[in-house]
């Protein structure tokens, strides 16, 4: 049994309830619920313009929401930036990787967070508590981490980022945007693996992906929007690729006021 599925009574770590979001008189989001409970991998997809990166830049404060509430770890929060999101554990792992090409991978993890003694950058503290968070995720393909990030594959400059999201030790739940985009078969099954090792570790895990492949290999369940609506919640176990589908084109949409009724249907 993985962890996602004895995490599947659990409450949920992170809750959406009923979540908006407005621009102008785009309804980017309408009264979205959203769950992610610990230890599980929750896929969300959805076509273009569906309103996935608008939810997950909702959750970490990038676009508050305009209406509806968050529960974290059980409580009401109120988050207003990333900075928010970082101290409640909530780490995001965007499709551009956010990792400095020229800098190796020890600089690349504490970019912003280095630590120091006596006022000198600490190099080995550094290094080996880098070297610690990448054995911990079973990260086996890096030569060294002093090499740059310049001349990393897709796949390992993924498992860095991802290693620099999780380092902190308030980590709770991790973001994951398309995290196999552009990737060759190799570096694609590195990734899902590393997924799957989050999962097991207790994280929770969302991952945003258009490739229905690899939600198959890793997803618990499966969350989908279709024009700023969430439309189903799937247990992947119980469907195919082609319900999933149905769901992202033809998924059933609640009555926006104002809204033109040919969109909803």
């Amino acid at each position: 049994m993985s962890a996602g599925t004895q995490s599947s009574a659990s409450t949920p770590l992170l809750e959406c309830r009923g979540v908006s979001k407005s621009f102008g008189a785009v309804n980017a989001l309408y009264k979205v619920d959203f769950e992610v409970r610990a230890g599980e991998v929750m896929a969300l997809v959805g076509d273009n313009g569906a309103g996935k990166s608008t939810l997950i830049k909702g959750i970490v404060g990038i676009y508050p929401f305009d209406e509806g509430a968050t529960i974290f770890g059980g409580k009401k929060v109120h988050i207003h930036g990333p900075k928010d999101a970082a101290d409640l554990g909530i780490e995001v792992v965007y499709q551009d990787l956010a990792l400095a090409d020229n800098l190796d991978v020890v600089a690349n993890m504490f970019l912003g967070r280095e630590q120091t003694n006596r006022g000198i950058l600490d190099e080995v503290a550094m290094e080996q508590r880098a070297r610690q968070t990448l054995e911990s995720l079973k990260v086996t393909t890096l030569r060294s981490v002093r090499q740059t990030v310049a001349g990393l594959s897709g796949g390992q400059r993924q498992a860095v980022a991802v290693a620099k999201a999780v380092m902190w030790g308030d980590s709770k739940m991790v973001i994951l945007d398309e995290p196999t985009a552009a990737l060759g078969v190799a570096q694609t099954r590195q990734v899902l693996d590393l997924v799957g090792r989050l999962s097991e570790q207790g994280y929770a895990v969302v991952l945003i992906s258009h490739n229905l492949h690899d939600i198959f290999e890793v997803a618990d369940r499966i969350t989908v929007l279709r024009l700023g609506q969430q439309v189903a919640v799937l247990d992947r176990h119980a469907v195919t690729q082609q319900d999933v589908v149905h769901s992202i084109t033809a998924g059933e949409m609640k009555h926006v006021p104002g809204m033109d009724e040919e969109l909803v249907q």
